[in-house]
C-alpha cells in the first residue's frame, strides 16, 4: 500500500486527491472508494494508506484507503478525552 496525505476532498462533489509520501502524481480520489473502505469523508491533512488502480478513463485513483497507522488522533478526539479525564492533584 501507498502511504499519502490527503491535499483535499470536497465532500459536496464527492472527489478529492492524496498527496503520495514519495512525491509524484496526485491519487484522485472518489466518493465511493471512500465509502467502500467504510469512511463517510476525507480530511485535508489526513493521513492515509491506500491502493491504485486504473480507473476506466486510463488515470490512476485511490482504492482501499484507511487511515494511516501513523496517523495521529484527530485533534477534537485528543481535546475531548482530555476534557473528560481527571485532573491531577
Amino acid at each position: 500500500m501507498t502511504t499519502g496525505t490527503v491535499k483535499f476532498f470536497n465532500e459536496t462533489k464527492g472527489y478529492g486527491f492524496i498527496a503520495p509520501d514519495g512525491g509524484g502524481n496526485d491519487a484522485f480520489v472518489h466518493i465511493s472508494a471512500v465509502e467502500r473502505s467504510g469512511m463517510r469523508t476525507l480530511h485535508q491533512d489526513q493521513r492515509v494508506s491506500y491502493d491504485l488502480q486504473q480507473d476506466n478513463r486510463g488515470k490512476m485513483s485511490a482504492t482501499n484507503i484507511q487511515p494511516a497507522d501513523d496517523a495521529a488522533q484527530p485533534a477534537g478526539d485528543a481535546q475531548a478525552e482530555a476534557g473528560a479525564a481527571p485532573e491531577a492533584e
